[in-house]
């Protein structure tokens, strides 16, 4: 019996031990929110019977939220830490979290829904990680559709990419495998009225990019106002630095073309 007790409080150590190694670091800021907001949201939001307009409400609440990359942070080398930073936000986050909140009923399940948006089979790691927006309906066509198609018509067109592989051959994140994948666009002078006119408030949109290795250069959320089509998205330039509205047409207007993301 004397035995059995040490071997057994020996196995519970090892477990322990074991489940140590692997287990998650966090870090949380909900920034200007507080668990009871998140909540309201949550629950206000499920007065909304579609996607889009779930994601066109949610989205409202982070407007003026200051503009920040690199919030994730992360390597190869280092230890993924699951991240939920509601104080700072870059263009690909702030969908990361509106998304999260749109999968989830109750408070205790962003956690776990931003887990799904982020990382690959909800893996956490940084090799898991979501580090190109086609990602998304890659890893989950179950939650997000690709219809830059249906939305573009004639004027879409679709062109084989290698992601993460750079035109010297290089790659732009070491220890990311580089990824062929056919990427569907329409181009900016192809956006005309038959196009607008597909598009739905709550489409996530991204400006492709002709760089090699990269899908896209930003990303953001469709949202209609007075029969006017706006981008809602983390802006970067100098004179925002935060959530903005601006028009689409504006902001496309001299980017190459855009890709559309819909929510299920």
């Amino acid at each position: 019996m004397k035995y059995e007790v040490t071997f057994f409080g020996f196995f519970v150590l090892l477990v322990q031990a074991v489940a140590g190694c692997f287990a998650v670091e966090e870090r949380i800021d909900l920034g200007r929110f507080t668990k009871g907001a998140l909540v309201r949201i949550i629950q206000e939001a499920s007065n909304y019977g579609s996607a889009s307009e779930k994601i066109d409400f949610i989205s409202s609440h982070f407007i003026d939220m200051p503009y920040k990359e690199g919030t994730l942070g992360g390597d190869e080398e280092a230890r993924e830490i699951l991240t939920i930073n509601l104080a700072w936000l870059d263009c690909f986050t702030y969908l990361d979290y509106v998304e999260a909140l749109r999968l989830s009923s109750r408070y205790e399940e962003i956690k776990g829904n931003l887990i799904r948006v982020r990382y690959k089979e909800g893996k956490i790691s940084y090799k898991s990680r979501k580090h190109f927006f086609s990602d998304w309906t890659d890893s989950d066509s179950n939650r997000i559709k690709d219809v830059t198609q249906a939305v573009g018509g004639v004027a879409a067109i679709s062109v084989k990419k290698f992601l993460n592989k750079k035109a010297d051959g290089t790659r732009y994140m070491a220890g990311i495998p580089v990824v062929a994948r056919i990427i569907t666009y329409i181009p900016s002078d192809g956006i005309n009225q038959s196009v607008t006119a597909r598009l739905k408030a709550g489409d996530y949109v991204s400006a492709y990019s002709h760089k090699a290795g990269l899908d896209v250069s930003h990303t953001g959320i469709v949202i209609k106002k007075d029969n006017t089509l706006y981008l809602r998205h983390a802006s970067s330039r100098k004179e925002n630095r935060r959530v903005v509205d601006e028009k689409l047409l504006s902001y496309f207007k001299n980017k190459p073309g855009m890709i559309v993301y819909r929510a299920l």
